[in-house]
């Protein structure tokens, strides 16, 4: 038996049974899996569909801004919004009045995925409510709003 200097099994159990992190990151890629399945035939992923809901607003973002709200760092959502504007689905520009800044938009073609994905969003989300319980899924929410 090699010897063992770390933690006990007792506290892996502990963690496993405390931890709100793991618990959190547990549910939200079993969360995602659901909404990634849901949007398959119209070639969405659950991340893409936040991110371009983020994007629906008046005015085009900076780029520091957008990651801090999707709680991102900035290397990943430039990953997936080469993977949108590949797509055709969001156009990323220069700022018209600071050439450094970098405002991502959604296009025409990236509006007309979001339209068919809102659907399947809401079908999903009314399926995962009902299982949950309203009371339950409300408290879920405003809980996850306080820690974020």
């Amino acid at each position: 038996m090699p010897n063992r200097t770390g933690p006990s099994h007792e506290t892996t159990i502990e963690v496993r049974d405390a931890c709100l992190c793991l618990h959190v990151q547990r549910a939200a890629r079993a969360l995602a899996r659901r909404f990634d399945t849901a949007f398959r035939d119209i070639g969405l992923s659950q991340g893409q569909f936040s991110l371009m809901m983020a994007l629906n607003r008046p005015a085009p973002p900076p780029l520091g801004p957008l990651a801090d709200f999707l709680a991102m760092d900035r290397t990943t959502l430039t990953a997936y919004l080469k993977v949108l504007t590949q797509r055709g689905w969001v156009d990323v520009a220069s700022d018209a009045n600071d050439k450094r800044v970098r405002r991502p938009s959604l296009t025409a073609a990236g509006r007309a995925a979001l339209n068919a994905a809102v659907p399947i969003w809401r079908a999903t989300h009314a399926e995962i409510d009902r299982e949950i319980g309203e009371t339950r899924v409300d408290t879920m929410r405003k809980s996850l709003r306080l820690v974020a």
